[in-house]
């Protein structure tokens, strides 16, 4: 079913270490709005889906989140390779070494782990699809705030690539939500429980 060709969706050059931003960007990792999560909300939420077309959806930005997780454990292993002892003391690095080196592993820039009580899965294709538009909203919202705190170009453009992504997605996601009510609609289906409206 997955197609898996050996390079990265947009390349990633970065030229300067940097802990500081790399603590920061591992959010998009491991984060409560990051590629993971996402990658497998939309893989999990592909099962329920009763629609072809959106299941197909689910898929197809399900394994492209997982090409941008990818995109980031790139960014944040170039940020910190090869640094010395100084650069992750005075950099703040050293409570994420401590605990995994400089390995990738999927976090919050707060320092908490990835937790997949922030993969929303309900079952009801109306909430999922809402769901995933607030999600790539939230991913967004995280790129931006990226953004705002890094001043190296590499880094940013990159970072400015999957921030475009999220915007495609949102768009997809709503021509989404339309089309499931459309089909609803044909079909004369309440949006929530009718028995529960009276």
């Amino acid at each position: 079913m997955f197609v898996y060709e050996k390079k990265l969706q947009y390349p990633v050059r970065i030229k300067q270490t940097n802990p500081k931003l790399a603590a920061l960007i591992i959010s998009q990792y491991g984060g409560p709005d990051g590629e993971l999560g996402a990658s497998l909300r939309y893989l999990s939420q592909r099962f329920s889906m009763p629609y072809p077309e959106l299941k197909g959806l689910l898929t197809d930005i399900g394994t492209e989140e997982l090409g941008h997780l990818e995109m980031i454990g790139a960014i944040v292993y170039q940020l910190t390779r090869n640094l010395t002892d100084e650069q992750i003391k005075t950099a703040g690095f050293d409570s994420y070494f401590v605990d995994h080196t400089a390995g990738i592993y999927p976090a919050a820039a707060a320092g908490f782990p990835y937790n997949a009580a922030s993969m929303a899965v309900k079952g009801d294709l109306i909430a999922d699809l809402t769901e995933d538009l607030a999600a790539e909203q939230k991913a967004r919202v995280t790129y931006d705030n990226i953004l705002r705190l890094s001043d190296d170009p590499d880094v940013n453009d990159v970072i400015k690539f999957l921030r475009e992504r999220e915007i495609v997605h949102f768009q997809r996601f709503g021509e989404g939500l339309r089309i499931a009510k459309e089909k609803m609609d044909q079909k004369n289906v309440y949006y929530v429980n009718p028995s529960f409206d009276r």
